[in-house]
């Protein structure tokens, strides 16, 4: 757990977890301690919480469950325990972990909990929807978010049963990378997604909440985990949606970030899909029509591979060439990873990766991870 050990976490890191644990205590007020701190957090780990508590900013139901505490380092220990006890790491706004359209997010969290490999900055879509669809929906939803990933692009949603998880689902069919921001601590998910999980981390999925170890989902979590999914993302598509559906909260939230908008839209005499065609309608969404329009609305530019097997450039590549771009798929992968799926010699395999590079079919990131476009 590579940001989670408390040895690994400085003295404002580990002040910033222990306040943050503290219910009820949000961005505003975690910015207000800092100032009244001096700009630094850790000065008042540094003392009692009684010393300090009196003068601090926070409202009278923080201050009263802070009252509780004695020092802000025993609270950062018993969290820091929790996250190792169930497989949770942590990731601070600034951190590599930390996704990066999130942190210039007004209010957004300090840190993130998250289970999952993090892979290299690519550009991603929020794609969310009704938890009840009209019937037949969903399996178009799976394959237009199957699609999306094909391109490259990541897929961000909720993990909520719907519209939420096809995408999900499709994203994985894909080999692409997908993003689940809950509204639950970690260890508390619920049967359907605790049955994902194994799913999204075998398949280069991650699993994000900006709530504590033994924090419950209830009315109040959801709204505020519509503004991550919309936070991380390059744009908001709402599926389907009606006109009290809460994937419209996203919509909102993406609005508010100045986020691109799209809903797809739906008969006008289909209820499930009234939210969407009256987004469209006011102008507040643009209408998605295909899945380039997705790709032009995050701002990617997908350059498909011709399916092996087929096209002039899979019949030019070498013997090694195509054996290695068999071993990779849309997760990144170290040298060393593909080096052991592959068979071939270093010197080998660097030859064939350079052809598939040449040839348009796989792309390097930095510190030598390969993915499949």
């Amino acid at each position: 757990m590579a940001d989670t050990f408390a040895h690994t976490l400085t003295p404002e890191q580990r002040a910033t977890l222990a306040l943050w644990a503290v219910p009820g205590l949000g961005p505003k007020t975690l910015e207000a301690l800092r100032a009244f701190a001096g700009g630094h957090l850790e000065s008042l780990a540094a003392r009692p919480v009684r010393e300090w508590l009196a003068q601090a900013p926070m409202s009278p139901q923080v201050r009263k469950r802070l009252a509780m505490v004695t020092e802000l380092g025993l609270v950062a220990d018993r969290v820091l325990e929790r996250c190792e006890a169930s497989g949770m790491e942590l990731a601070f706004a600034g951190g590599q972990a930390f996704p990066e359209r999130l942190a210039g997010v007004p209010d957004a969290p300090p840190l993130l909990f998250y289970k999952g490999h993090v892979g290299p900055p690519r550009r991603r879509v929020a794609m969310v929807g009704s938890r009840h669809p009209d019937q037949g929906f969903l399996p178009f939803a799976r394959t237009f978010a199957r699609q999306v990933a094909e391109g490259g692009v990541g897929v961000v949603s909720g993990a909520a049963m719907g519209v939420d998880r096809a995408c999900h689902w499709g994203a994985m069919d894909a080999g692409g990378e997908t993003w689940a921001f809950l509204g639950s601590a970690l260890d508390e998910l619920d049967e359907p997604q605790a049955r994902m999980l194994p799913s999204f981390l075998e398949r280069g999925g991650v699993y994000f909440s900006e709530l504590p170890p033994g924090v419950r989902a209830s009315r109040s979590t959801f709204p505020r985990r519509n503004r991550l999914i919309a936070g991380a993302s390059d744009a908001v598509l709402v599926l389907r949606a009606g006109v009290k559906s809460g994937a419209l909260y996203t919509a909102e939230a993406g609005q508010a970030m100045g986020r691109p908008v799209l809903a797809l839209p739906g008969d006008v005499r289909n209820e499930a899909a009234a939210g969407c065609n009256a987004w469209i309608r006011s102008g507040l969404a643009r209408a998605c029509l295909s899945v380039d329009e997705v790709w032009e609305n995050v701002g990617a530019r997908p350059v498909l591979a011709v399916p092996p097997g087929a096209g002039e450039p899979w019949r030019a590549l070498s013997t090694e060439a195509r054996g290695t771009y068999r071993v990779l798929d849309r997760v990144p992968r170290t040298f060393e990873e593909v080096l052991a799926g592959s068979q071939l010699s270093p010197a080998t395999l660097t030859g064939a990766l350079v052809e598939l590079e040449l040839s348009g079919l796989v792309i390097q990131h930095p510190g030598k991870l390969y993915e499949r476009i």
